[in-house]
């Protein structure tokens, strides 16, 4: 058997050492680019805010015609919500207010008209 070290990575997450001030921290940068890339949203700028006020979802969205139908399953809602869920049970238990809100809507979403 042989020692390899310290662990630099782990299930994807990157483990950051700082012994100093005796910290550890887990980064999942790369996989919230990777899924960034994946939903076509990686020029998308970073806010402050995890969940703006403005920001109201209701069931009056939901898609009422055939056409909005076909358009909402070409969205790939429920896949960009698991994988918040992911990184929000791992690193980021920040986004879980926004992340409650809109899994509510997984089962029938709409555009926002």
């Amino acid at each position: 058997m042989k020692d390899l070290g310290l662990a630099n990575q782990i299930l994807g997450m990157r483990i950051i050492r700082d012994r100093s001030a005796r910290r550890l921290r887990l980064s999942q940068k790369a996989y919230i680019e990777k899924i960034l890339e994946k939903f076509g949203m990686e020029k998308t700028k970073p806010v402050g805010s995890t969940f703006a006020s403005h920001f109201k979802l209701s069931k009056t969205q939901a898609p009422k015609t055939a056409e909005d139908h076909e358009f909402m399953a070409n969205i790939p809602y429920a896949s960009v919500i698991g994988s918040l869920m992911y990184a929000m049970v791992c690193t980021r238990p920040d986004i879980a207010q926004g992340v409650g809100v809109v899994s509510r809507f997984m089962s029938d979403p709409g555009k926002d008209q």
